[in-house]
């Protein structure tokens, strides 16, 4: 597709879905929008964007037409339930920002496409930052034709926007692959980081050190530095999401028949963060499950 002013719909408007938006609107795009948020709905209502009733009622107007949605359950439903994409008569390429998991965006794919309906996979990482500032990682995958398509609206929102493969799912597998070692590494940093608190370190000269050294990654530049240290615990991504793409991520594996030691041990630490008051908490928060067993605090103040 063109630069030109292209009618979008777009279904989830939450943490990610929200930004996304904006940065359409912002790009000149008419916007169709729908989620069961009233106060999300207004928020872009306001920008510029008009509030559709249904998801069926967004594909019934809008050839093109994206959703970012927090569970594989709701993206199923969303897509090929009860008023869902899959009444819509005018939508031609769906492409999903969410993460899944490959299978359901098989299933999905296979609901869509018997209605001549084109459908890519294409999760995104980067967080809320990343959303808002429009630097997203996009991992596509499906039909190549229709990436081509919306390439321009995919590069609105995403940076680094690639075609990963040409098999829907594929998308999402790699999404699965860099969740879990994003998730792997942070519980490691943060059980280290609290060692290091404990036995007497400062925690703001550790994550200088570290920072700069072999032991630096995602978890020391970003999760760190405002996050942690500054204990304001707001990078924007909740613990239970992290869990849910690892328990995502090792379901594949094992359909896959792959060892996955290291990261199902990290899978229990999540549980396990989870089932002691980490409901609605950050990621970062993690830390203080572990802070709690170490007696030590990984504190800048």
């Amino acid at each position: 597709m063109s630069a030109n002013v292209l009618t979008v719909g777009f279904v989830g408007l939450g943490a990610m879905g929200g930004p996304m938006v904006e940065r359409l609107i912002a790009a000149g795009h008419r916007l169709l929008v729908h989620d069961v948020n009233q106060a999300a709905l207004a928020q872009v209502v306001a920008l510029g964007a008009t509030a559709m009733p249904s998801p069926s009622a967004v594909a019934d107007a809008a050839p093109v037409v994206f959703v970012s949605l927090p569970t594989p359950d709701v993206v199923r439903q969303v897509a090929l339930g009860a008023g869902g994409l899959v009444e819509g008569a005018a939508m031609r390429i769906y492409a999903d920002l969410s993460t899944t998991g490959a299978r359901v965006a098989q299933e999905v794919a296979a609901g869509l496409s018997a209605n001549g309906v084109a459908v890519l996979d294409a999760p995104v990482s980067g967080g809320v930052a990343g959303a808002k500032a429009g630097t997203l990682s996009v991992m596509a995958s499906g039909d190549r034709a229709a990436f081509e398509q919306v390439r321009s609206l995919l590069e609105t929102i995403g940076r680094n926007t690639i075609h990963v493969g040409d098999g829907v799912g594929q998308g999402q597998t790699l999404k699965l692959v860099n969740n879990l070692i994003a998730a792997t590494v942070w519980a490691a940093t943060a059980e280290a980081m609290v060692m290091g608190a404990k036995a007497g370190l400062d925690p703001a000269v550790m994550h200088s050190v570290v920072a700069k050294s072999s032991g630096r990654s995602f978890s020391t530049e970003v999760f760190m530095p405002k996050a942690v240290l500054e204990r304001t615990f707001d990078f924007g991504f909740r613990l239970e999401l992290m869990r849910k793409d690892v328990r995502l991520a090792l379901a594949e594996a094992e359909a896959l028949g792959t060892t996955m030691l290291t990261c199902t041990t990290a899978k229990q630490l999540y549980d396990h963060a989870l089932a002691h008051g980490g409901e609605g908490q950050d990621v970062t928060a993690l830390i203080r499950l572990l802070e709690s067993w170490g007696g030590a605090e990984v504190s800048a103040k």
